[in-house]
């Protein structure tokens, strides 16, 4: 069961939150209350305000209850709940009692969160995609290092045994990664977001390959050079603190693992034909990636607080918007979703395990946003509203590829 770690008490603090704590809800408040818990239904959730008023949206037993603190925080919630929930919860207005991801799990399978609005989103420039980027990558290393696991990798792991750590997940992952775009020794890989370097340094070591790697995060990217030149790599793989519509040369494999989420939609054609104009003619490559079964942006709170500019593209987004301008071919496409749930379940478990920490360093509101993060992140997977896309891909009409899924799954890889 997952319980919500113990921060800080006193809600927001001012005069006016505390008055609201001690006084009654009125008859319009327990109204406003009834009309959140019908939107609940048939969600396993327990409500309960400020002054102990009580009210559930199932007979079942629930997963949790949600606290409203002060009357600001359900006035707030009733009018958005996408967007409230998280600045709400953030700043202490709102508590989560009992199983925190089922209390999340339940609200997203109820669909209480979607967006009531279409948000337009500004166009992707290489600019604003390195300013979005920074925000949330350039937090500190020694921050993500709390969490991750050795290798620092910030994508979704591969659990091939189901109870493998989140270490042997994550190395099974990369494994993966380089049999699904077909490495072999003495081929050229271009990676685009490259994070802190793992895969590209795996890929040099195990496969026998050079790598160029693109990231806009100047934190990550020195962290990188750093480990290659400790590992004797630096001359196999060059990490470049540059965009992906920067990419130059020409290249037998491209692989970008967790960076679409961050082009834009208005940039899938570009992508496409970066990857085209970069190719071999026998080129092969992967996507990898979070997704949506349906068009839909992403949750507004994640995206003003920790994703700015984020959208999780469905596979028709990247099959028509990518591949059919970049005219390449899918060979291969599968959905790990529910691999993306367990990391991120071993993600949240570490952070609460280093929540001291975190919050002596960035304070208790910032704890609460990332908890909340990792958490609904875990739910989301979990719940089907997220997906994690590969998609494998090749030159169209390029004959080299794999006559059976068999070689995916060989007990002998290179790694």
């Amino acid at each position: 069961m997952s319980t919500r770690p113990v921060f800080g008490t006193s809600p927001a603090g001012s005069v006016e939150a505390r008055d609201a704590i001690r006084s009654r809800a009125g008859v319009f408040d327990r109204w406003l209350l009834g009309r959140v818990v019908r939107r609940f239904r048939p969600a396993r959730v327990r409500f309960r305000l400020w002054d102990g008023t009580e009210m559930s949206s199932s007979d079942a037993a629930p997963a949790g209850t949600i606290v409203f603190r002060e009357r600001r925080a359900l006035l707030d919630f009733a009018r958005d709940p996408d967007l409230q929930f998280g600045e709400g919860y953030t700043a202490g207005r709102i508590e989560v009692n009992g199983d925190f991801v089922g209390v999340l799990e339940e609200g997203i399978r109820a669909g209480f969160a979607r967006p009531i609005r279409t948000r337009r989103t500004r166009p992707h420039s290489t600019r604003s995609s390195r300013v979005n980027a920074r925000r949330h990558y350039d937090v500190g290393n020694d921050f993500y290092a709390l969490w991750l696991d050795r290798e620092m990798l910030y994508t979704c792991a591969y659990f091939d045994p189901p109870d493998a750590t989140l270490e042997e997940a994550q190395r099974a992952k990369m494994e993966y990664v380089c049999r699904k775009a077909g490495l072999s020794p003495g081929m050229a890989v271009v990676e685009a977001g490259c994070g802190w370097g793992a895969l590209a340094l795996f890929m040099a070591r195990h496969y026998g390959v050079t790598v160029k790697a693109y990231n806009v995060s100047a934190e990550q990217t020195l962290w990188a050079r750093r480990r290659a030149q400790e590992e004797g790599l630096a001359d196999r793989v060059e990490f470049l603190e540059e965009d992906y519509r920067a990419i130059r040369g020409t290249f037998d494999a491209f692989i970008s693992v967790g960076m679409l989420e961050h082009v834009g939609r208005e940039n899938y054609s570009v992508l496409g034909e970066v990857i085209a104009r970069c190719l071999t003619p026998q080129g092969r490559g992967l996507l990898h990636f979070i997704g949506r079964d349906r068009p839909e942006p992403l949750n507004s709170w994640m995206e003003r607080r920790i994703f700015p500019g984020a959208y999780p593209p469905t596979l028709a987004d990247v099959l028509e918007g990518v591949l059919e301008a970049g005219r390449l071919s899918a060979i291969d496409v599968e959905n790990l979703r529910l691999h993306y749930a367990k990391t991120a379940r071993a993600w949240r478990t570490r952070f609460e395990a280093a929540l001291a920490s975190v919050t002596a360093r960035f304070g208790e509101s910032f704890a609460r946003a990332w908890h909340l993060y990792l958490a609904g992140s875990e739910a989301a997977f979990a719940a089907g509203s997220l997906q994690l896309f590969q998609i494998a891909f090749a030159r169209s009409g390029m004959n080299g590829v794999p006559w059976t899924r068999a070689p995916l799954y060989a007990a002998d890889g290179n790694g």
